[in-house]
């Protein structure tokens, strides 16, 4: 690895402290995004030898020209041999100025259930589009997705500009009709880029190849995108995700309650409520493994003590007495359907995972499946098989401490698991909790 990175290793503490950007790429079969991640990998020296070493070997025995930097993402034999992505793959990196995690997540539609889950947790999500073909269907269903899932930054690349002779007019046209598109959804903040992640122009640094063009590069986007207020530092939900009783003779009056803050801000001596008994309490205390924190936000690991014991189990959430989540075991969701083999009916019975909470549910509707290509509402539909989102109303066995997804991404979201076999087979995503 480069010299310039080694003030980055792991275990500096500089390092630690930095600001982390998660970021998901989207876009249409061959549009480059794993060659753009392999790019930003390749050009900021986030590579060992090694690895360089070992894609130039399987570039040379492919018998390509180049090395192809897609090769570091595509780790699965069977995407390199179809030269596709199929697999979420993760890759971290780091420049002096922001930590990275990237999901380089499939394009082709059969793997929608791929790119929602590499996008849940996305900070920001950079949608290619290969200049020759322009705005495709996969490039609106990935957009509408990255609504769905209230991602709050959105770039578009425009790639392989190299191959229409670096053309504004080229460029403009579909950047102004993907405008138009994310007009018509929630997109909080649209970028435009146009790059050769091939060659690397407007990549890491500006293009000489693009004068026409006056924005930033695409690392230096990444590097300075404000991130901070993304995160709802107003609703404190704490959902208990351990109790901490140390099996001590010297210690005997410790009662700690162990978690990640989902919003909010933890301090002690706020006044806090613990739901759903809905008793009042004072944090005493709040404590990292590097010991007390006069204040825990998101996305932190903490213990709270408070000042009064309560009985306080895993599931429950401490939260603020004016400002709580609904409790409630009635819900209306966007789900996202990834079970191939059976899907979900109306009247079936499935297991949900909300935030530290498990809970038995049952479907009572359907209200309607949504053409993501054409945003229309089929409200004749019984069922959602693989990669189909619809609503659905359902009805839990005990109740939820939840918000609208709109509101907060980590209450507002839940997973849905078949009983049966145990695999999780849907994602899905609160719109209402009356």
């Amino acid at each position: 690895m480069s010299t310039d990175t080694m003030p980055l290793l792991d275990g500096d503490a500089a390092l630690r402290s930095m600001d982390l950007l998660r970021f998901a790429t989207a876009g249409s079969v061959d549009d480059g995004k794993s060659t753009l991640i392999g790019r930003l990998l390749y050009d900021t020296k986030s590579l060992f030898s090694d690895q360089l070493a070992a894609v130039e070997a399987v570039s040379a025995a492919r018998g390509d020209e180049y090395t192809n930097l897609a090769l570091l993402t595509d780790g699965l034999r069977a995407e390199r041999e179809q030269g596709i992505t199929i697999d979420v793959a993760y890759r971290y990196f780091a420049t002096p100025r922001r930590k990275f995690i990237i999901a380089d997540t499939p394009g082709h539609i059969q793997y929608t259930r791929n790119m929602v889950t590499g996008a849940s947790t996305a900070d920001l999500a950079l949608i290619l589009v290969d200049a020759r073909k322009g705005l495709v269907e996969q490039s609106r269903r990935h957009a509408f997705l990255c609504s769905l899932l209230r991602v709050p930054h959105l770039v578009l690349c425009v790639n392989k500009m190299d191959l229409v002779d670096w053309s504004q007019e080229v460029y403009d046209r579909i950047a102004d009709e993907f405008t138009a598109f994310a007009a018509k959804l929630d997109v909080p903040d649209l970028s435009v880029i146009p790059v050769s992640a091939l060659q690397g122009d407007n990549i890491v640094s500006r293009s000489e190849n693009m004068p026409w063009y006056e924005g930033p590069s695409l690392l230096h986007h990444l590097e300075h995108v404000h991130i901070a207020s993304d995160r709802n530092l107003v609703d404190v939900r704490f959902p208990v995700q351990y109790v901490i009783r140390p099996q001590s003779t010297t210690v005997t009056d410790y009662r700690g309650y162990a978690g990640q803050v989902a919003s909010g801000v933890v301090k002690p001596g706020d006044e806090v409520m613990v739901l759903p008994s809905g008793f009042m309490s004072r944090v005493a205390a709040v404590e990292t493994a590097d010991g007390p924190v006069e204040e825990a936000f998101p996305p932190m690991s903490v213990t709270v003590r408070l000042t009064d014991e309560i009985d306080i189990s895993r599931g429950d959430m401490i939260c603020r007495p004016n400002n709580a989540p609904a409790v409630t075991q009635d819900i209306e969701a966007m789900i996202c359907w990834m079970d191939e083999t059976r899907p979900l009916q109306v009247g079936g019975k499935y297991t949900i995972k909300h935030t530290t909470r498990t809970a038995r549910a049952i479907v009572r509707g359907l209200h309607y499946r949504l053409d993501i290509n054409s945003l229309h509402r089929d409200d004749t539909a019984t069922e959602l098989r693989l990669n189909e989102i619809g609503r659905v109303r359902l009805r839990t066995t005990i109740p939820l401490l939840a918000d609208e997804y709109r509101r907060n991404r980590t209450t507002g979201g839940f997973i849905v698991i078949d009983e049966t076999t145990n695999r999780t087979v849907a994602a899905a995503m609160i719109v209402d909790t009356a």
